[in-house]
């Protein structure tokens, strides 16, 4: 028995000093990192103590578990928890250089798109990022070094439960802190910031996994009763059309076009006195094209996917990784599934890989009738290739010779690429320069924005040529931002102005215009989402929505309510900004008035609670229990696109 004690003795003097080591390496590096890289908005002496004291209760319950283990394993086991924490921290960050967001469980699922994502990995890694794994790299020195005697003896339970119950009081200590400078910080997580915030970011690990968890369990838990509440809430903010535009483009082709990353300040912008995008400009006061500027993107994880989402089905996407993807099997009342009962062929036209974002699949749901993927595109030369799939030039090219052979009327959508990050573009295809602020990103945005507007006017030439143009509507839409937030201090050299939280949310309007073709035109100020291009095109195109679930409401309705709600639970409306924990004047950029705070807070239910009920749609699959009047249910099976191409058309 002393034997036993002894030995126990000398493994604890022996492994509690390595084991101690490890702990506050691990503690200084990730409050370090969660300081400098990422924009938590900390205010205050008690956020920013919340900030210190997280990553160690998580630290040390997540590497305590090395004492479970048998003789010198205990070293191996805790260099191989310390390396994954440490690699989970770094993805992390080099995941929000570019999205301003954090890795979800459900964005690691998505692997299809992981083949196409190396250049934009590549350039958000500096040379500095080594630092990192300097840690690492010491405790494998001592772990592999013959002087650091690795001891052959077992810690006891009671030896371990104390560090275990530390572990766990610091955390708990932390979350009743946190809860109360936060209220429901757990139960009203839309935005990830605060959760890593307040709780660090290996507490987010465990809080994203099990919340996904419960996502995942919502559709076998859900019954038909589960409806009624969204198909209440859905009728009571159905807007009905405006008689002065409903129908004025009935039975007439839909082309949408989906403007990668493009942002609503690039129009009329002037870089060294010449315009960045001529050609939208002149859009702007095209007699049939109504132009929307004050259009926001609403999208989250899913970025492209999500806008795609959204204008099919005016649903919100996921608050964490894609619905594509995760949701892709639902039962959907998307618009080509609609428009079939219309007479409408559908199909989508994309430069890329049919796996990408699940589209060859989600598609299915959705009624396409025809998905044109980079199978679908001949004759293409390296100059040809964008590193997302085909340039927009070639791509259009293609893609209108294969639009002219579809039945008429048809909905088709067409996929941009050339502008996308890191907007790296061949100088021989750039007519226009670089900006100058030192910020690779924010200065060769305008090359390829400009590159993009050159092939929206050669394929409005194009329709032209063909015939199309008297009896197609033309929608263009930005789909999510270009530049984040992580450019802000570029984009005020820019725009010559502070990027303040009123600013940097006015940084989140996209381009809308729709053209119709003996439409009265103008420009639209009125306020909303990419949630509300369905009602609004189904309205012109004469398709009444009221039976249908939808949580967005025509732009062109006199009911519509000005009310835009962010994927993070943060809102803008002509009056008041929601930004984090804030409530704005958007003409001033200040505080609102103590008067507005009571119509600021009922709004932000409002949004929460739109955010809530679509989840639970999503979640559960509950449009599976309702079919409209007139509406015949999309069955997936009937589709297939493996062979799609023009040929098949003809």
């Amino acid at each position: 028995m002393k034997m036993i004690k002894t030995d126990n003795k000398k493994t604890m003097n022996k492994y509690v000093p390595f084991f101690a080591l490890a702990v506050v390496m691990l503690w200084i590096k990730t409050y370090v990192s969660q300081k400098t890289q990422f924009k938590l908005d900390v205010d205050g002496t008690l956020q920013e103590m919340l900030l210190f004291i997280n990553p160690l209760g998580s630290a040390l319950l997540l590497l305590s578990l090395s004492f479970f283990f048998k003789g010198a394993r205990k070293y191996w086991s805790l260099l191989l928890i310390y390396t994954l924490m440490s690699v989970m921290l770094y993805a992390n960050v080099v995941y929000y250089r570019f999205f301003s967001d954090f890795i979800t469980l459900p964005t690691l699922f998505q692997t299809q798109n992981f083949g196409d994502l190396g250049g934009s990995v590549v350039t958000l890694i500096q040379p500095t990022d080594a630092l990192f794994f300097v840690d690492v790299i010491i405790l494998s020195v001592l772990v592999f070094s013959q002087k650091l005697k690795k001891e052959s003896g077992n810690f006891k339970t009671r030896a371990i439960l104390p560090v275990i119950t530390i572990a766990l009081a610091i955390s708990f200590f932390n979350l009743a802190l946190a809860e109360k400078d936060r209220p429901q910080l757990l139960t009203r997580g839309f935005d990830r910031n605060y959760i890593v915030k307040y709780l660090g970011m290996y507490n987010y690990a465990l809080y994203d996994t099990v919340e996904t968890v419960k996502a995942s369990s919502q559709r076998v838990l859900a019954d038909s009763d589960d409806k009624t509440e969204v198909l209440n809430y859905t009728k009571s903010n159905y807007a009905k059309p405006n008689e002065d535009y409903f129908g004025e483009a009935e039975g007439m082709n839909v082309v949408y076009l989906h403007l990668e990353s493009f942002q609503e300040f690039l129009l009329n912008y002037e870089l060294d006195g010449e315009e960045v995008t001529p050609f939208l400009n002149s859009l702007i006061g095209d007699q049939n094209t109504l132009y929307f500027d004050n259009f926001f993107h609403q999208t989250a994880q899913g970025k492209t996917s999500d806008a795609e989402f959204m204008l099919e089905n005016s649903l919100f996407g996921l608050p964490k990784g894609s619905a594509f993807i995760t949701k892709g099997r639902n039962t959907y009342q998307a618009a080509p599934a609609i428009l079939k009962d219309k007479g409408y062929t559908s199909a989508v036209f994309h430069g890329n890989n049919g796996t990408f974002w699940n589209r060859n699949e989600v598609y299915k749901s959705f009624g396409y009738d025809h998905f044109f993927d980079i199978e679908s595109y001949t004759n293409l030369t390296e100059e040809d290739m964008a590193e997302y799939g085909v340039m927009d030039k070639p791509f259009f090219e293609q893609s209108g010779v294969m639009m002219e052979s579809l039945p008429e009327p048809f909905y088709t959508k067409l996929l941009t690429v050339s502008h996308h990050f890191p907007y790296h573009m061949d100088e021989e295809l750039t007519t226009i320069g670089k900006a100058t602020t030192g910020d690779s990103s924010v200065d060769d945005y305008f090359q390829t924005a400009r590159y993009a507007d050159e092939a929206i006017e050669q394929f409005f030439t194009q329709l032209e040529e063909s015939g199309l143009t008297d009896n197609t509507m033309i929608v263009m839409y930005g789909d999510h931002y270009g530049i984040s937030d992580n450019h802000n201090q570029a984009m005020e050299q820019i725009l010559s102005k502070e990027i303040t939280p009123v600013e940097n949310a006015n940084l989140q309007r996209v381009p809308l215009f729709i053209h119709v073709p003996g439409m009265k035109g103008g420009i639209d100020h009125t306020y909303g989402g990419q949630i509300d291009l369905l009602p609004t095109v189904l309205h012109l195109l004469g398709v009444e929505t009221e039976n249908y679930v939808q949580f967005g409401a025509d732009l062109l309705s006199e009911d519509h309510e000005e009310l835009v709600t962010f994927r993070n639970g943060d809102y803008v409306s002509p009056d008041i900004y929601s930004i984090g924990e804030n409530y704005y004047n958007p003409e001033t950029g200040l505080p609102i008035e103590d008067e507005q705070l009571e119509q600021a807070e009922q709004l932000q239910k409002q949004s929460n609670f739109e955010l809530e009920l679509s989840d639970q749609l999503v979640n559960g699959d509950l449009l599976r229990f309702y079919t409209p009047v007139g509406f015949t249910p999309i069955d997936p099976s009937d589709y297939s696109y493996q062979s799609t191409s023009l040929e098949e058309t003809e």
